[in-house]
């Protein structure tokens, strides 16, 4: 079933339980079908045992909860902008509190090295939200000669996504999450009688919120039934990465590491727009001064068929790419998926060929990600047609 790093339930192996992190959520939902992952040292639900497809339509119709492994680092003291000046490719300084902001940090040489999101919790106090990738260490490295301090707030994070995500939300604060808390937008909020973080943000393209828990100070059984009661009469479900995978390729959603990595400038990735060049003084901006600004991540159509994961794309007979995610999209009715090119160019519109799930050679079309929905208006609540 599975055909990406996010789907892959058959090539499994053992793997001893004290060496990553288990999610306190885990115990809720967990059954003999569970297929566990590891993402930045935390395990997440690959598969739950439910038909992805018919939790993808729940997650476009109705909403899904999902327990996602994205950890936050917490980053204060009177040095914090200046440091995350010279940490991140985008401008810090102006950022206000109550938002979230798409930051990307490079290499020296200008490779991306992460992507994740970044809130302003309060004076001099951030939270940075990490997907894969080892993050601390090089925090660590790049502090010496500020005043700020780096810690893990053993934050786990929620997600739920899909367009009856707003009022599970009004339910569970009470109204106070409503219309008025736009896209990126963030804050604390009572849910039913605890202090917990919520931004509108999410990894599926839908519109949805994410809710942050605060290590031992937060009940997690008491919130968890929390989320289930208020979200069930709006006919939410739990859903594994099965489900993800799919909208998260569909609404051109990259992963670190899986999809670019450090031998990639944010401009060959797709990123550039998420790089203030002009911004003195960031860590890989000189490299990144006179980089090749052409992408070199591309979307890819099949029309019958599911792109092989990690398969080789080919003009003619030569290899040109590889696919670095792919999927079946019940809503376009055809095969999808990434394809990392090993130039950079303009590949938009291409007929190539590639192997399919079968190993079948089939064609496909290089297309600009994302697949559809180019304006964000789903996840902004301004396209609220239910497909």
């Amino acid at each position: 079933m599975g055909n990406s790093i996010h789907s892959d339930t058959e090539n499994t192996v053992q793997v001893g339980a004290r060496r990553f992190e288990k999610s306190p959520y885990y115990d809720f939902y967990a059954n003999s079908s569970t297929v566990l992952g590891v993402v930045a040292g935390r395990y997440y639900g690959v598969f739950n045992g439910e038909d992805p497809i018919d939790t993808y339509w729940t997650l476009r119709r109705k909403a899904v909860l999902y327990d996602v492994p994205e950890k936050p680092w917490q980053i204060e003291g009177p040095d914090a902008v200046p440091f995350m000046e010279r940490v991140f490719a985008r401008r810090i300084e102006n950022f206000k509190e109550g938002r979230g902001l798409y930051a990307i940090a490079c290499t020296h040489d200008g490779g991306t090295f992460m992507d994740g999101i970044l809130f302003k919790m309060g004076e001099n106090r951030f939270w940075y939200v990490q997907p894969d990738g080892a993050l601390e260490p090089w925090l660590m490295a790049l502090s010496d000669g500020f005043d700020v301090k780096i810690s893990d707030p053993k934050s786990r994070v929620l997600q739920i996504q899909g367009p009856n995500s707003m009022k599970i939300m009004s339910d569970l604060t009470g109204g106070a999450v409503n219309d008025d808390m736009r896209y990126f937008q963030s804050g604390f909020y009572d849910i039913k009688g605890q202090e917990l973080y919520v931004s509108r943000t999410g990894w599926t393209g839908e519109l949805g919120y994410e809710i942050y828990s605060e290590g031992g100070k937060t009940d997690h059984k008491k919130l968890w039934d929390d989320v289930m009661t208020a979200g069930v009469p709006h006919g939410m479900v739990y859903g594994s990465m099965a489900s993800m995978e799919i909208r998260r390729i569909e609404a051109g959603i990259l992963d670190n590491v899986t999809d670019f990595d450090t031998s990639m400038t944010p401009f060959e990735a797709g990123l550039g727009a998420f790089v203030d060049v002009d911004k003195e003084g960031f860590v890989g901006r000189d490299a990144l001064q006179n980089a090749d600004r052409q992408v070199a991540l591309y979307g890819v159509k099949c029309q019958a068929d599911t792109p092989e994961y990690r398969g080789e794309v080919l003009d003619g007979s030569s290899a040109v790419g590889h696919v670095t995610a792919a999927a079946w999209s019940p809503y376009l009715n055809c095969g999808i998926g990434y394809v990392r090119f090993k130039k950079s160019g303009d590949w938009a519109g291409k007929k190539l060929s590639m192997k399919n799930q079968n190993g079948e050679t089939v064609e496909c079309e290089i297309v600009e990600l994302p697949f559809y929905d180019k304006e964000k208006r789903i996840p902004r609540g301004q396209d609220k047609t239910i497909p």
